[in-house]
């Protein structure tokens, strides 16, 4: 598609749209006003179900209220959710490998992390093990890491990665929807190895998070799985443990995987044998959703959701003495930017023809749970939501020269996208860390098995760039952390124009003649409605 006839009229569209002319150092400041609101230690992180949570619920709804957007929930602006909250009691918890040379203990938290989440835990594990490699069921990509295993009865163990020949996107899904495709082959549980140089997140700092509370759905119909399921995590440093008795030398298999070479499924030899303790509760916590209704009398019953997470970790284990995880970048930074889009649309000349649908969703950092629920059960017609856009966690650590929209290369969204980019001067540049699973772990990908187009934010910079080091030195040391808070560097004016790039997009979805499209070639396509 030739964009330079279309590359004018846009760059003047998106001039009109900025209120008044403000320079993004005021715009940013702006932003940056609502990050502190929403962040403060007063707001105790955010957690799901808690009273922060409900003080940033209400800062954001009166927000809504002044911008005038409808409430749109069930009860105002609120859609309540109902869950339940499970954690897993670590001191009262067990697990051992059961071998021909007797039991070797495995400590819990400190080698093996027990998830709370997707279901109630059994109570007692006392399985053989199977190793299925990189764990992706997508025989229509060719390729099946569970093909000729038997699984039923077996704690399935898998390792991070893929082969580089299957993209990004559809590595993701497929590892999204493992647990539900092995529970119904009669598997009892998924463990998850990292290879060593695929540690995002140090183990010490997976170790602190595990008393955190883990969420399920109240309603059984919801969840992924309906009979009891364990999820652990292992520490990579004892990965090679789990090899024992078998031959096979976990250390050249890590290799192949950081490689993206292919990696063999076998039976292993150890039995994993646990007792796992829970603590639960029943708990409830709101999406909140506000409405901007479109101009155009024929498109106003279509909608553009724009979302946005509210949630963050609460009050954890704490580092270096901070016990409250503030999540200022992840997600008030997404949450601010929602906002300020909502103040830019109603401030410009030209204003969106289809409804907008402002989402701020509950339970993101447990699972996507809050986005799930709305788009499984929005507060309007499912099949009047035309696209998803989404924001979470861009950073604001350096410059924005270029952008990464993922789900770009999925949809017709990403022609818009690159439409943007080109009136704007932000290139497009692909995921450089596919492998991240980033397609999977925000809101937007509710929406997308849902059959809704999405596109899904990011700051855009290169692998093997000072940026690529920047990001992945603020993931190692402050991401899910008490330090991702208001005292961090932070580039106000760079997010003010990430937010100008996605009002831009926001109008042109918003106000096209024809809906948003899957490509044709796009695996997700099988899910239109």
């Amino acid at each position: 598609m030739h964009l330079s006839h279309i590359a004018v009229p846009l760059l003047s569209l998106i001039v009109a749209t900025a209120a008044f002319a403000e320079t993004n150092e005021e715009k940013g400041a702006r932003w940056w006003a609502h990050v502190q609101a929403i962040a403060n230690d007063g707001m105790e992180g955010r957690g799901t179900g808690t009273p922060g949570y409900d003080r940033a619920a209400d800062y954001v709804t009166g927000q809504m209220k002044a911008l005038g957007l409808k409430p749109m929930g069930v009860d105002g602006y609120k859609q309540p959710v109902a869950f339940v909250e499970q954690v897993v009691l670590s001191d009262q918890s067990a697990a051992a490998l059961v071998g021909a040379k007797g039991e070797t203990a495995l400590s819990v938290p400190g080698d093996l992390i027990f998830s709370g989440s997707g279901g109630p835990v059994p109570e007692t594990i006392d399985a053989p093990m199977v190793f299925a490699g990189y764990g992706l069921h997508l025989p229509e990509a060719g390729h099946d890491d569970f093909a000729g295993l038997d699984l039923k009865g077996k704690i399935v163990v898998v390792l991070s990665g893929g082969p580089a020949t299957i993209s990004g996107a559809l590595k993701s899904h497929a590892r999204s929807e493992r647990a539900h495709w092995l529970a119904e082959q009669g598997a009892l549980g998924l463990i998850t190895l990292v290879t060593p140089r695929q540690v995002e997140i140090p183990w010490v700092r997976r170790v602190a998070l595990a008393s955190a509370p883990a969420l399920y759905y109240a309603d059984n119909s919801l969840r992924e799985t309906q009979a009891p399921f364990v999820g652990a995590q292992l520490d990579p440093a004892k990965s090679a443990m789990f090899f024992e008795g078998t031959g096979k030398d976990f250390n050249a298999i890590a290799a192949a995987a950081d490689a993206s070479a292919p990696v063999a499924s076998f039976p292993l030899a150890l039995r994993l044998k646990a007792k796992v303790a829970a603590r639960r509760r029943d708990l409830s916590s709101p999406n909140l959703v506000g409405l901007m209704p479109g101009s155009d009398p024929k498109l106003r019953g279509e909608y553009v959701v724009l979302s946005a997470h509210l949630d963050g970790y609460g009050i954890g284990t704490p580092i270096k003495g901070d016990a409250i995880y503030n999540g200022a970048f992840d997600n008030a930074s997404g949450v601010a930017s929602l906002l300020e889009i909502a103040r830019a649309l109603k401030a410009g000349k030209d204003k969106p023809k289809r409804s907008i649908l402002f989402a701020f969703v509950t339970a993101e950092e447990k699972g996507l749970l809050g986005a799930r629920y709305f788009a499984r059960r929005p507060t309007v017609p499912q099949k009047a939501i035309v696209a998803d856009l989404n924001f979470d966690m861009a950073l604001p650590i350096f410059p924005l020269t270029a952008v990464t929209p993922i789900g770009y290369d999925q949809s017709s969204l990403g022609q818009d996208a690159a439409a943007v980019s080109a009136a704007m001067g932000l290139p497009i540049t692909p995921d450089p860390f596919p492998d991240r699973n980033v397609f999977i772990r925000s809101d937007q990908y509710a929406f997308i098995r849902e059959g809704i187009p999405a596109l899904f934010f990011k700051y855009g910079f290169k692998a093997g760039t000072p940026e690529a080091e920047t990001e992945k030195a603020w993931r190692a040391n402050l991401y899910h952390s008490p330090f991702d808070d208001l005292n961090q560097p932070v580039m106000p004016a760079e997010t003010a124009k990430l937010n100008d790039y996605v009002t831009a997009v926001t109008l042109r979805v918003a106000n096209s003649p024809t809906r948003p499209r899957w490509n044709d070639d796009s695996f997700f396509r099988r899910f239109a409605k």
